[in-house]
């Protein structure tokens, strides 16, 4: 079975690189057979359930000169959300007003998406179309697509069809940790310490009476 992304991904110098560096055999079961079923091209319940709870992505597209240009797309977690197994959507917000991405997508569509998971080592990586409709043209979808109460202007509403996805290799990700994660990590951490500090006020007062309690 052909590896979808792969098989997108596999041009000739990429496959004369593999040659020279002796890799070829390695990737030519994912990127041969022609008319054979692929896989990788339709999100499963894993890839929507790791998209979901990403607070970013970075985003590239290519220009009409040919140059290649990443962004970084943020937001709430689940601002990108899985509308279906071939559909992704984010509400596009007002930034710098550059309109790079816009601009490129409307001369080629295609772009390329990482997902990072920092904090347990995990990438994802996705090929799809992309297109933007205004949200004056489309306020239901705009509405749909919208994070509620976060404070920010929906410019349009973001559309992107997968064409495939592959779960890169862990290695040399080095761990970062968002401030939600450390709160969640450091909970037990700062309740120990809590409980240990109320057990020391009570032995002092229980050994110390007389002793007053020191002024925070």
């Amino acid at each position: 079975m052909r590896h979808r992304y792969l098989d997108i991904a596999t041009t000739p110098a990429v496959t004369a690189a593999r040659e020279h560096y002796g890799s070829a055999p390695q990737w030519a079961r994912a990127t041969e057979g022609a008319g054979e079923p692929a896989s990788h091209d339709r999100l499963t319940p894993a890839e929507a359930q790791f998209i979901a709870a990403r607070d970013g992505f970075y985003l590239a597209s290519v220009s009409e000169a040919g140059w290649p240009y990443v962004q970084f797309r943020g937001g709430p977690s689940g601002f990108l959300k899985v509308l279906d197994d071939r559909t992704l959507g984010y509400a596009d917000l007002r930034g710098n007003r550059q309109y790079l991405t816009v601009g490129n997508i409307q001369a080629e569509d295609r772009v390329s998406l990482f997902l990072m998971d920092y904090a347990h080592q995990r990438r994802l990586k996705i090929f799809g179309h992309m297109r933007v409709i205004d949200a004056r043209a489309d306020p239901a979808l705009a509405q749909q697509l919208a994070m509620p109460g976060y404070p920010a202007r929906v410019e349009r509403a973001a559309l992107i069809t997968v064409e495939a996805f592959d779960w890169n290799c862990p290695q040399h990700i080095t761990p970062r940790f968002t401030q939600s994660e450390l709160d969640t990590a450091l909970a037990p951490v700062r309740d120990q310490m809590a409980a240990l500090k109320a057990e020391n006020e009570r032995l002092r007062r229980q050994f110390h009476p007389e002793a007053t309690t020191p002024k925070p």
